[in-house]
């Protein structure tokens, strides 16, 4: 193994599985656009492993200085209001990881995300989970898990979905699955093949996109 896929190996493990997952589906060389890329862990990686040209955006102020404070491109915006300033076909990904279920109109911004990008790839914490659903059945309360940590008085997620769920959307939307993953509590994909095994027991899905 050559000094550089050995760093390329310790760089892969510094980030979350969920992460990598992300970064395996990315084709090297790519221009990318992270929206609500957190502390810029994912587009560091890209840059680095994949040789990317990243662009990112960030809500929060403290995020957007964490990034720049490491050389990233990434600029203070909203994913439900600032999408609609990108032209169509600027990017080969657009990227939404764990954000969507925190978005005001999460149909306008998947629409937004196979508009701007050849391919969107999206992960959101999967509602359907059994032990949401048991947790729900059981108590007759908002389900806390690992998936879901905060009360639903602290939660920053204003519409929870299913896999289920999602496919549905894309179905309606016109927007082609080129693959889906289910996902679990550590972010590593799972053996469930079928939707309706994934929906049951995927904490949280990946999915790659693109617009027909």
């Amino acid at each position: 193994m050559s000094p550089r896929d050995l760093r390329v190996r310790r760089q892969a493990s510094k980030i979350r599985a969920d992460l990598q997952l992300i970064a395996d589906m990315i084709e090297p060389g790519a221009r990318v656009l992270d929206i609500g890329c957190g502390d810029g862990a994912l587009l560091e990686h890209l840059a680095f492993a994949k040789q990317v040209t990243g662009r990112g955006i960030e809500l929060s102020q403290e995020g957007v200085n964490a990034c720049v404070s490491q050389g990233l491109s990434v600029i203070q915006g909203d994913a439900d209001t600032d999408l609609t300033d990108y032209p169509a076909g600027a990017f080969d990904y657009a990227i939404l990881s764990q954000t969507l279920q925190a978005t005001h109109d999460p149909r306008h911004v998947l629409e937004q995300l196979v508009r701007i990008g050849r391919r969107a790839i999206v992960s959101f914490p999967n509602f359907g989970h059994w032990q949401s659903r048991l947790y729900l059945l059981c108590r007759g309360r908002m389900p806390v898990t690992a998936a879901l940590p905060a009360s639903w008085h602290e939660t920053p997620n204003i519409h929870f979905c299913t896999i289920r769920d999602f496919s549905a959307l894309c179905h309606e939307l016109g927007i082609s699955v080129e693959r889906a993953l289910s996902l679990d509590a550590r972010g590593q994909a799972t053996p469930q093949q079928s939707l309706h095994l994934a929906n049951l027991f995927g904490q949280s899905a990946l999915f790659l996109l693109r617009k027909d």
